[in-house]
């Protein structure tokens, strides 16, 4: 989790707003943050648990950088802990990799470097390996890059590391991704199935487990090697670690590179990865290797399936039947191909039971579809702000005549109705219902049916052309079945029971008491309740009056109408 990416010189993730907090605020805010990363890092390097994913660990540390940025506190290393260092100096320092946002930073990176190659990005635990006289003599955990702990003793139980090598490894320094071993591993769809944990809790045990012989390694680096790249590929595959040559390949552009991260990230592999790496043929000696300083390798990953974001702000949304849900303005982040501001939290009780807050930092993914979810919440400030319920209470037969406060719930209505399957109106979304209510003063739910195409062309932001296309629209409404125009009505009938309906006028399903309407599938005794107290409210019965004065088929009656 915490080996690499500490080392990153760029990222992917959203540049925060500097929150709207006091200095003394933000000390206690950083000071709290800190401590918690301290915790993670200790569960992980000491007893080799994943508390949480590596995206979370990721995003909350540059989440702190940013806080102490805003407001220009002290920064602490961006190495992990120090009891992620060890004590056991490395031979050669490990660099880390440069992380690159994309295409164009990559294309950018590779144009003063020559004999390129690109690997999977193998999400394990990397290590330094010291063969001595052909002997291997330490095993070293990355650390800090500078000194690691020793896991000489462990790694001698692993089968697939050579106790013993030749020619020119046997007086070498290598270092390498030790990994899990999968079957068919598909990283499009299996993700990290924590391998990276397992490997880090097997190495960091006293005695040696099972999961040792499900180990290997592949080796991305041979300080002081052979300065040719096939050459080094060669010796190492023949030297006992094949999987370097194997999962090699030569590069001359950002598209090549391109190719091998897509068909990696899609195909069956041996290992679990989360990017691609990107090296130069050619590097420094070894002794000039310093954390941070991999100029000559970089990484490029996946697009990440979850991401750390603030939330700036909650907003209560009212459907259509009146339901209130929650949806959390997010600072905005990127999810695969998709720029994601907001998300639905769902009902008032999940929002309480979330405990979510304006300014908490939560974990964000892509459901189904592409739809933005929240996941988790990972981080919660010290003072928090949550706003006040709705003081109005809103129900199915709430908001079908316009005000104010019903703005939210009348406009999911007029959304509602123009779909297709019930009025049918193209072209009719949220926005321009909104700026209709707003320019003609809708009395109700069936107002805009009264505009001429001349009231239309007054709408700021309509054109001619856009004006006459929404008035036809209108009017086509006119010649939709009795059915639709009721359903429009918002009556609560299930889908079979509106299969059932045979009733073409609103005298006929006024006369249905319950008892009759019992006799329609899906529809029970409170169902049928809930209908006939829908059909004799005041509101739909003015409703209902007002469409027959505009003459809607179906709708027929006499009495006075509602304006």
């Amino acid at each position: 989790m915490i080996t690499l990416f500490w080392m990153s010189l760029t990222c992917g993730c959203a540049h925060a707003v500097c929150p709207d907090w006091t200095i003394a605020q933000a000390q206690q805010e950083v000071k709290a943050l800190q401590s918690q990363l301290a915790r993670w890092e200790e569960a992980y390097w000491l007893r080799g648990e994943n508390k949480v994913s590596d995206a979370v660990y990721d995003g909350m540390r540059q989440r702190l950088k940013e806080w102490q940025g805003c407001f220009s506190l002290a920064t602490v290393n961006d190495a992990p802990a120090s009891v992620a260092a060890g004590r056991t100096p490395h031979p050669v320092a490990h660099t880390g990799v440069q992380k690159l946002r994309d295409a164009a930073s990559l294309s950018q990176w590779m144009q003063v470097k020559t004999d390129l190659w690109v690997q999977p990005k193998v999400d394990g635990v990397a290590v330094s390996l010291v063969y001595r006289n052909g002997q291997l003599q330490q095993v070293i955990s990355r650390g800090n890059g500078l000194q690691g702990e020793d896991w000489t003793a462990r790694a001698r139980h692993i089968p697939a590391i050579p106790q013993q090598v030749g020619g020119e490894l046997a007086d070498s320094v290598l270092q390498g991704e030790l990994f899990l071993r999968r079957e068919g591993h598909r990283q499009q769809y299996d993700g990290g199935v924590n391998a990276r944990a397992r490997v880090a809790g097997a190495m960091m045990r006293n005695a040696a487990s099972a999961v040792l012989d499900d180990l290997d390694i592949l080796i991305w680096a041979w300080p002081d090697g052979p300065q040719e790249m096939k050459a080094r590929l060669a010796i190492l595959a023949e030297g006992g670690f094949p999987l370097a040559k194997t999962w090699s390949q030569p590069v001359n552009t950002a598209a090549d590179v391109a190719r091998w991260r897509e068909r990696w990230f899609s195909e069956a592999l041996p290992f679990v990865t989360d990017g691609v790496v990107i090296r130069a043929s050619h590097e420094p000696p070894g002794k000039s290797w310093r954390p941070g300083e991999g100029f000559w390798v970089a990484a490029w990953k996946y697009p990440p399936v979850k991401q750390i974001t603030e939330v700036k702000a909650l907003r209560f949304a009212v459907g259509r039947t009146g339901k209130i849900s929650v949806v959390a303005q997010l600072e905005p982040v990127a999810l695969d191909d998709k720029q994601v501001t907001k998300v639905s939290i769902g009902s008032l009780a999940r929002w309480e039971r979330l405990d979510l807050a304006e300014g908490d930092q939560v974990q964000v993914s892509l459901a189904g579809q592409g739809i933005p979810r929240l996941d988790a919440v990972i981080w919660r400030p010290a003072q928090r702000n949550k706003p006040e319920l709705p003081a109005a209470r809103f129900d199915a037969l709430s908001c079908l005549y316009a005000s104010q406060m019903c703005e939210e719930q009348f406009i999911a209505r007029l959304v509602w109705l123009s779909g297709e399957s019930i009025l049918g109106i193209e072209g009719a979304g949220e926005a321009t219902w909104r700026q209709l209510w707003r320019s003609h003063h809708f009395a109700h739910l069936f107002s805009w049916l009264a505009l001429s195409n001349d009231a239309l062309k007054q709408t700021p932001g309509f054109s001619a052309r856009r004006a006459a296309q929404l008035w036809h629209q209108f009017n086509l409404t006119r010649r939709q079945p009795f059915q639709r125009w009721v359903k429009a009505l918002g009556l609560p009938l299930p889908a079979r029971a509106w299969l059932a309906l045979t009733d073409d006028n609103w005298h006929q399903l006024q006369t249905r008491n319950e008892h009759s309407w019992q006799q329609l599938p899906g529809v029970g005794a409170e169902r049928a309740r809930q209908i006939v107290s829908y059909i004799h409210h005041p509101d739909i019965t003015a409703l209902a009056q007002w469409l027959a004065r505009q003459k809607i088929a179906g709708f027929e009656l006499p009495g006075p109408a509602r304006e």
